[in-house]
């Protein structure tokens, strides 16, 4: 036998995994990936100038469409365009965003796990 040890295996000691924390656990598990799924076919939207630029992601944090009004588009300032279209598209990724860490605080209920 090696020096020091006793013959002692894992299940030594008492200290196995309490079946109910183990039955949360999964509940948990199972909780977070049915509300992944339902976050990623939500559509979330926001628009920037008024409403002149609109656009739509998805919870996969993807583009989905993006609406320009035709009285925005001037060819003489394509960079107040593009500025519209990329406040539109990060406020609308925000708005994701955030129900999606307002989701799993909700799902958590105060666990203080990382997200």
């Amino acid at each position: 036998m090696a020096k020091g040890y006793h013959g002692r295996g894992m299940s030594g000691g008492g200290g196995g995994i309490n079946p109910n924390m183990m039955k949360q656990a999964q509940k948990l598990q199972q909780d977070l990936q049915n509300m992944q799924t339902e976050m990623e076919q939500k559509e979330y939207s926001a628009s920037a100038g008024g409403g002149a630029v609109t656009a739509v992601v998805t919870g996969k944090r993807e583009l989905k469409s993006l609406t320009i009004e035709p009285d925005v588009v001037d060819p003489e300032d394509v960079e107040m365009l593009q500025d519209l279209i990329v406040a539109a598209v990060n406020e609308a990724l925000r708005t994701a965003e955030d129900d999606m860490s307002s989701s799993m605080q909700q799902l958590s209920g105060g666990l203080n796990l990382p997200f």
